[in-house]
């Protein structure tokens, strides 16, 4: 009876499982498409695990955590101040980063920049490449000033010549590019997939942390903008960087989603261009066109990416239309934001444009998602549509509710200092708490680094300082900003 039902156990144990190729997704029993990436003809039987773990000897002892060195894990300069910016510092030796980006958005040639300045630092670097040849590479790091003697190049897609590169250059930095093309001997599936993808982050990740090699893996991304493979490869990994930007632009950002080492909540700004990449350091000067004229349906928004406040001006365009439905367009603005900035104005301003095409924008490719940017296209589409230009020098912040208040705003001191760096002259921001003195009435006025600093406590209010809600001309007097 015992042995009838130790076999009935170990048959239960023994059932066959079906997984997707495609994302990992289990199930007891065979479907036609995955319940998770819905992905057809993708499942399949899966060979039921035989492999037992059992105690094995040591590498070294464990000792007490006040013991442990941390000098072999310090920071190590890349050459390339804003990926340094969001690293938290630069490399860390044995650290394994994930850079994940859209094609054609600048990942390989970042890499190589990166890999070529910690080449002239003394630093061996080995760089293979999975989809391109050696002699493509060669090409744009002549275009970009890359070739360096202690930059070694490999054509490999399979993971034990990629391997024994690592052994025979013995390099300080590792990049592959990309992950998805290296494929592992004896491991079931194509490259790129999940078991292969797996296998080879686990066999890269080993190597760099036994012996001590800062490792930048490439990523693929999906048509949804997520990381393609396995999601255990972001769990594998100690850094995990998204690399965007808009094709028409040469502006790129990137971004930390994870980071074992440092900040997340870093940004860094790269300009892309013909001869390479380069570090943007004061991207402000990006987005802000006219800052020393008055131009009618203009304004200037400070934005937060990350830690860093970012000038953005926005642009609005107010004309007649005889369509039934006039259209609202927006590039660089989020188009549900818009058109509550518009109920509001319409409600609580007394703005009417029902009749009226309205086109939002931002300049240089910048995007605003935040909420404290709406005070900024409120004052452009009012701006544009009484052809009143707004004061020269002066930037808008607030959050707008659909009472028409305007709500405070995180991080206002380095919104208002950043500004203030910048050569602008007056900044209208909400009333409240936001004053470390305590709340102030609205209009009150204050002077921050220089700053003229006027606080309104609803859209209207606002307009009405800035007298961009009417034909009459503005009266407020301010600086040009140098």
């Amino acid at each position: 009876m015992a042995s009838s039902t130790l076999g009935a156990r170990s048959g239960r144990s023994q059932r066959p499982h079906y997984r997707c190729a495609e994302c990992g997704w289990q199930t007891a029993k065979w479907v036609g498409r995955c319940g998770e990436c819905q992905a057809w003809g993708s499942v399949a039987e899966a060979a039921a695990p035989t492999v037992r773990a059992a105690p094995a000897p040591v590498t070294s002892a464990a000792v007490p955590i006040g013991q442990v060195s941390g000098s072999e894990a310090a920071f190590r300069r890349s050459g390339v101040a804003e990926l340094d910016r969001v690293l938290g510092g630069g490399l860390v030796p044995g650290a394994a980063v994930l850079l994940a980006g859209e094609p054609g958005v600048g990942k390989s040639t970042l890499l190589l920049e990166v890999a070529a300045q910690t080449a002239r630092e003394g630093r061996r670097v080995l760089y293979v490449t999975g989809e391109e040849s050696a002699g493509q590479v060669r090409l744009r790091a002549d275009r970009t000033g890359g070739v360096h003697d202690e930059l070694y190049l490999a054509a490999e897609t399979d993971l034990g010549a990629v391997l024994t590169h690592v052994e025979q250059v013995r390099p300080d930095l590792l990049v592959v590019d990309s992950v998805q093309t290296i494929g592992a001997a004896g491991v079931e599936g194509v490259p790129g997939g999940v078991t292969q993808v797996k296998e080879v982050s686990a066999a890269l990740v080993r190597v760099a942390k036994t012996r001590g090699i800062a490792t930048v893996l490439v990523g693929h991304v999906t048509k949804d903008g997520g990381i393609a493979g396995p999601r255990v490869l972001e769990h594998l990994v100690d850094v995990v960087l998204h690399f965007e930007g808009d094709r028409s632009s040469r502006f790129r950002m990137l971004r930390a989603v994870k980071n074992r080492f440092g900040p997340v909540d870093e940004v860094g700004c790269f300009d892309l261009g013909a001869d390479g990449i380069s570090a943007v350091a004061d991207p402000s000067g990006l987005f802000v066109e006219h800052v020393g004229g008055r131009v009618p349906g203009t304004s200037v928004a400070v934005t937060m990416e990350g830690r860093r406040p970012l000038l953005a001006e926005v642009q609005a365009l107010v004309a007649p239309s005889a369509a039934e439905r006039p259209r609202r367009t927006v590039s660089g603005l989020d188009g549900s934001r818009l058109a509550m900035v518009l109920a509001v104005l319409q409600q609580h301003c007394g703005i009417r444009l029902h009749g009226h095409d309205v086109f939002a924008s931002t300049v240089g490719g910048a995007r605003l998602s935040e909420p404290a940017s709406d005070l900024a296209v409120a004052v452009a589409v009012a701006s544009a549509t009484y052809l009143t230009p707004p004061p020269v020098g002066v930037v808008a912040l607030g959050e707008i509710g659909l009472a028409g208040e305007l709500r405070r705003v995180r991080d206002l001191p380095q919104r208002l200092a950043e500004a203030a760096r910048l050569g602008f002259s007056m900044a209208v921001v909400p009333a409240g708490r936001q004053s470390p003195d305590g709340p102030r009435s609205a209009g009150s006025d204050r002077t921050v680094e220089g700053l003229r600093v006027v606080e309104a406590r609803d859209v209207l209010s606002a307009l009405r300082l800035l007298q961009v809600g009417s034909r009459q001309k503005p009266s407020l007097e301010v600086v040009e900003p140098q």
